[in-house]
């Protein structure tokens, strides 16, 4: 089947079919850089990472954006607060999260562009929004997008514009014709940065950065259009108003949302003060849990954030990484017709792993073909297949599971001072459950167990491995 798309603007999921043959120009929406990011801004990070590295799988040349907001009402407060200079804070939380993306193995965007390299571009289209008449320059110095004048404001959200005026209002000192009217440009305040333009010193409004960015970098119309669904009003909606007000075509062909992180019922939030950051989160988990944990669940449903959740992706991902252990100490092989089998089932796997990405890019049934994969693999090696026969499947799965952003790294290599006393104790084992002695069996068992050494009972005997 071909590639189909769920497009949160016309509501359906839609053939994927872009603009230039071969080719994709997506643009996804950055975190504005004030604190340290969380494990809710690595959700969108890693389901549009995921969505890229499918379409590379699939032969398409990506030209992936992704913008940092550096200047903004809550980095000016922050920066205030800490005594800092506002550039220079985001800076910092520019580089702290580059290195975050890079821990969790997040392809690093062609292009990042920032708000404040953008000052030019930005001026620009506010003054063609203006000579169009879907702008106008406040007394005060503010300019604002006159909603009024788009036809179509409203689409992407479903909101009607006389229902979202009921629930809007106008806040003291700005000066706008319609309560639902948005900035494009804020007049400076004393001790804000600011840049000289057309209507008095000032500063971009957080909308109009993203579209400058996009039409800068890749162009007029794009492929795709990504973020959080928290994004769609008034973000999103806003973009497409000035963007296509201002070069009168469609913006995006597609609008794609990830859904968000719950933790505890809500949505994760510096607001909320519910945050796990990204380094408190791999300071104890591999960066895969967090990867598998986003595949598990279907990319535009929120996620349940908490400790079960964890432990679950966990023994998940162990899983798919036991099927890469090598052969059984002695492995006499196996038959041709059994090596035939697991090298069909390989095929199987990415013909079926294929058909759930394309479908929506429907991780979860992707890594239902990878499990039964794993369990092929495992059942070869339990029956004696020797490494030169598993390597078929396991090459499979790894690079399937590298399309996912998956790692699979396995532990690293413990020192072997101590192989031969846990094998003079499996030995011992052995000895007692052929008399019976279940306890005393169970209890070397456990008691390795506890040390991080696992047992495993296979036709041909027991062998063990270090657990992490």
């Amino acid at each position: 089947m071909a590639l189909k798309i769920y497009n949160t603007l016309t509501r359906k999921k839609e053939p994927f079919e872009t603009l230039e043959p071969g080719k994709v120009r997506m643009y996804v929406c950055g975190p504005t850089v004030y604190n340290k990011a969380h494990v809710g801004h690595a959700m969108s990070a890693l389901v549009f990472d995921i969505i890229r590295r499918y379409l590379e799988y699939r032969g398409y040349q990506v030209k992936h954006a992704m913008n940092y907001t550096d200047v903004d009402d809550k980095i000016i407060l922050r920066a205030s607060q800490l005594s800092m200079d506002p550039f220079a804070l985001a800076e910092t939380y520019i580089q702290e999260y580059r290195k975050n993306l890079e821990d969790l193995n997040v392809l690093p965007a062609t292009i990042n562009p920032r708000a404040t390299q953008e000052i030019d571009q930005i001026i620009s289209i506010i003054q063609g929004l203006i000579e169009k008449g879907y702008a106008y320059p406040a007394p005060n110095g503010d300019v604002y997008f006159r909603v009024t004048r788009d036809e179509d404001y409203g689409r992407l959200s479903g909101r009607k514009l006389d229902e979202m005026q009921a629930g809007a209002r106008i806040e003291v000192g700005e000066q706008k014709e319609h309560p639902m009217d948005f900035a494009l440009w804020k007049a400076a305040k004393p001790g804000e940065p600011a840049w000289d333009s057309p209507w008095g010193k000032g500063r971009p409004g957080w909308h109009i950065e993203c579209s400058a960015m996009n039409l800068h970098h890749l162009g007029e119309q794009i492929d795709i259009h990504g973020g959080g669904n928290d994004l769609i009003f008034p973000h999103h909606e806003n973009e497409i108003a000035q963007s296509e007000s201002y070069t009168g075509k469609p913006f995006a062909r597609y609008w794609v949302h990830n859904g968000m992180l719950q933790f505890g019922g809500e949505k994760m939030s510096k607001s909320l003060g519910n945050l796990v950051t990204i380094e408190e989160f791999l300071a104890r988990h591999d960066a895969d849990v967090l990867r598998l944990m986003v595949l598990n669940s279907g990319y535009r449903a929120p996620l349940t954030f908490n400790d079960e959740v964890i432990e679950q992706t966990e023994r998940a991902l162990e899983r798919l990484k036991s099927a890469l252990r090598p052969a059984l100490p002695g492995a006499a092989g196996i038959s041709a017709e059994a090596v035939k089998a697991l090298e069909e089932q390989a095929r199987a796997a990415r013909a079926g792993f294929e058909e759930a990405m394309d479908d929506d890019f429907n991780t979860a049934g992707a890594l239902s073909h990878l499990f039964e994969l794993v369990r092929a693999i495992n059942s070869a090696r339990t029956e004696g297949a020797t490494d030169e026969q598993l390597r078929a499947g396991q090459d499979v799965l790894r690079e399937l599971a590298g399309v996912l952003g998956l790692r699979l790294r396995m532990e690293e290599e413990k020192p072997q001072e101590a192989a031969p006393f846990i094998d003079l104790l499996i030995e011992v084992r052995t000895e007692l459950r052929k008399q019976k002695l279940w306890a005393l069996s169970d209890l070397i068992r456990d008691r390795l167990a506890a040390l991080g050494v696992t047992l495993e009972d296979t036709r041909e005997g027991t062998t063990w491995r270090y657990q992490k």
